[in-house]
């Protein structure tokens, strides 16, 4: 398997906008896209920045290009993105995932 992070930045004040925006956009791009084995948005705030880390993770790099396209280390933007983001970041990086493995459910 393999993680893919995209890291962005918006103005704070426009952080659940952009949330927003990314759960109608991008999120569901990565999940209906044959080989998606899920997507997580990280966010912290910094001052009068937001940062938005996402990571999705693929079960090959062939499911990725399907998301992506030719270029898989080039980072994929939405036509909005221009609205939102401070700065248009050009690379994603990927990770193998080595470990990793759903928690199990806590015993009653």
């Amino acid at each position: 398997m393999i993680a893919r992070l995209w890291h962005g930045m918006t103005p704070a004040d426009r952080a659940e906008e952009y949330l927003e925006y990314l759960n109608s956009t991008g999120v569901p791009d990565y999940r209906h896209t044959r080989g998606n084995r899920g997507v997580y948005v990280l966010g912290r705030t910094e001052g009068d920045t937001a940062h938005f880390l996402l990571i999705s993770l693929w079960e090959s790099r062939d499911a990725i290009h399907q998301f992506a396209g030719e270029d898989i280390e080039e980072a994929r933007y939405y036509p909005a993105d221009k609205e939102f983001l401070l700065e248009f970041e050009p690379h994603v990086t990927h990770y193998d995932v080595l470990i990793g493995r759903p928690a199990a459910e806590p015993s009653a």
